[in-house]
């Protein structure tokens, strides 16, 4: 048996596996398939301070390699989110890591204050700040697209929660210097980092001639990013190993369909691994890529998962 046991930021996980946020609600559907608190933890759905529709339809769009999506933050808002969905992952022993988001830095700042002062907060092991939504004080530019903006909204989530809160900063693979952006995230106060989050794509529907998704561009995820991500949690974490930044966990994802994919970002530095996409296709595919994940480790003759973590820097 291979101990597959994982700190985070403070927070002790049975495991690394993990839901992406926004692939599998906030818990209920999945729980048809497995039970969700066998899961390191469960990723949450963005929540924002006040109920949102979303983008128009059609939302989603198939691409050779994965999928584009275009749902735009969704959801019943913070309030309905902690009396209903948090309090149900409380209630069936799941161990939640909470995303937010927000359209301003003051936004994401209340919805972690609102976080804080519910009722099931107790159960939660950490919160996922998605700073890949728009700043509309900003001309809609994206907070992870510049350090500065990025770090301001981190500093502001980390005043409203509990010190030994852990805090994760999800990061866009849309910049060109990924490692700059971690940088300042963790300088402002983050426990950790997920990378990463979508690739901004568009699909052209050339029987209509028009753009396929109501909201013209959408988040690519499946198959195709993985080797964006890998690149990317390797860059970061090899900047950490050469001192630029404080040594935090990374959670990665991008394209996980299976236990070689897990690994593979495991080896470029990621200390835990969430499933999103693959998810659309296979609904038990955490559990099962954390069976397969540690049928390999156990083969290469790993007695924990930890041992693994960033051993590609190694050789």
């Amino acid at each position: 048996m291979v101990d597959m046991s994982v700190a985070l930021g403070g927070a002790r996980l049975p495991n690394p596996l993990m839901t992406a946020s926004g692939c599998a609600a906030n818990g209920k559907e999945l729980h048809r398939f497995f039970d969700v608190a066998d899961l390191g933890a469960f990723v949450t759905k963005s929540v924002m301070a006040q109920a949102r529709s979303g983008r128009g339809t059609p939302r989603m769009a198939e691409t050779p390699s994965g999928m584009l999506n275009s749902i735009g933050l969704q959801g019943p808002g913070i309030s309905a989110f902690v009396e209903q969905d948090l309090a149900w992952l409380k209630g069936v022993g799941a161990r939640p890591l909470v995303s937010i988001a927000g359209s301003s830095s003051g936004e994401f700042a209340d919805v972690a204050a609102a976080l804080r002062s519910s009722d099931a907060f107790d159960a939660v092991v950490g919160v996922e700040v998605n700073i890949s939504c728009p700043n509309v004080a900003d001309r809609g530019l994206v907070f992870a697209c510049d350090p500065l903006a990025s770090a301001k909204v981190v500093a502001l989530v980390r005043e409203q929660l509990p010190r030994d809160m852990p805090v994760f900063a999800k990061l866009s693979p849309d910049v060109t210097d990924i490692v700059s952006v971690a940088s300042a995230c963790v300088r402002a106060g983050a426990s950790g980092l997920t990378m990463i989050n979508t690739l901004l794509g568009m699909v052209i529907d050339t029987d209509r001639m028009r753009p396929q998704l109501g909201g013209v561009t959408g988040g690519l995820s499946g198959p195709g990013i993985r080797p964006v991500a890998v690149r990317a949690i390797w860059q970061v974490r090899a900047a950490m190993f050469a001192g630029r930044f404080p040594t935090v966990p990374i959670i990665g994802a991008g394209g996980v369909r299976t236990g070689r994919d897990a690994l593979e970002l495991v080896a470029a530095g990621a200390s835990a691994v969430q499933v999103g996409t693959a998810t659309f296709n296979d609904p038990r595919a955490p559990m099962r890529v954390l069976q397969e994940l540690e049928t390999l480790l156990d083969a290469k003759g790993y007695a924990a998962f930890t041992e693994v973590v960033a051993a590609a820097h190694q050789r």
